[in-house]
């Protein structure tokens, strides 16, 4: 048998993709954080499927429930909110099963920040205003920084800031940025991308921690600071210049 990581993206559940949803389709087991993967997902998955939210279950359990399917010979599918790539905690469980001897594969999926920016409707990397996104986090009790990625070390290049599992720490995030970017920064909060209950909040980065907090906004939300934000006036790119397609054409 086979566990497939399985990113069920940002909370829609019309967002997970062709190769997840026939994945899903196929595994006689589905494991699954009820708190974050909407319950309409589970739709793709075989009638007679075992459904196992682990929401509240440590890694232990996790794992164990995992063997139990492998011994009865059932493929698993690991629904995971968002892409397993990023902030999945899939590292820490393929280290476990690669121990025991269980193979995996990854199924990607639609990441926060991608449906989040679809939401705001930009385009996060602008001609001639920012060319580079820097997916980051901040410390929090259950996952610490490592030394060298504080957001005040990070904040230092100025590129487009595109911050995941940080909503709760706002007031802090504008202390650290309010240096690098400046008062008057576009910045863009999308909580719950995607989904019937988004929220959006558009302001400046000092006025971004009072707006946040008003719309009571503290978690499953991705932060967006940088210039391209609201970028105007910007020069058209080479892609699709009329010298591009004339050296095509030759």
């Amino acid at each position: 048998m086979t566990v497939y990581f399985i990113g069920a993206g940002p909370g829609a559940a019309d967002l997970i993709t062709l190769r997840g949803a026939a994945t899903l389709a196929r595994c006689q087991t589905c494991l699954y954080a009820g708190s974050l993967v909407p319950a309409e997902m589970l739709s793709h998955c075989p009638p007679e499927a075992v459904l196992i939210d682990t929401a509240r279950m440590p890694l232990s359990d996790i794992v164990d429930h995992i063997t139990a399917a492998h011994t009865a010979g059932h493929d698993v599918a690991r629904l995971h909110s968002g892409d397993p790539s990023l902030y999945s905690a899939v590292a820490e469980q393929i280290r476990l099963l690669e121990a025991v001897g269980i193979d995996h594969v990854i199924v990607p999926g639609v990441p926060a920040f991608a449906a989040a920016a679809a939401s705001l409707g930009r385009e996060l990397t602008v001609p001639g205003v920012g060319q580079s996104l820097l997916i980051t986090r901040v410390s929090t009790l259950s996952t610490d920084m490592p030394a060298g990625e504080s957001l005040a070390e990070l904040a230092s290049t100025g590129v487009t800031l595109a911050l995941h599992l940080a909503a709760h720490r706002v007031e802090a995030i504008v202390a650290d940025l309010l240096p690098h970017y400046g008062g008057d920064c576009p910045c863009a909060v999308v909580a719950y991308a995607g989904r019937s209950d988004e929220q959006i909040v558009r302001c400046d980065l000092a006025q971004l921690a009072l707006q946040t907090t008003a719309a009571g906004i503290t978690r499953t939300a991705v932060i967006f600071v940088g210039r391209a934000l609201a970028a105007e006036g910007f020069p058209d790119s080479y892609l699709y210049s009329r010298a591009r397609i004339a050296k095509l054409r030759r």
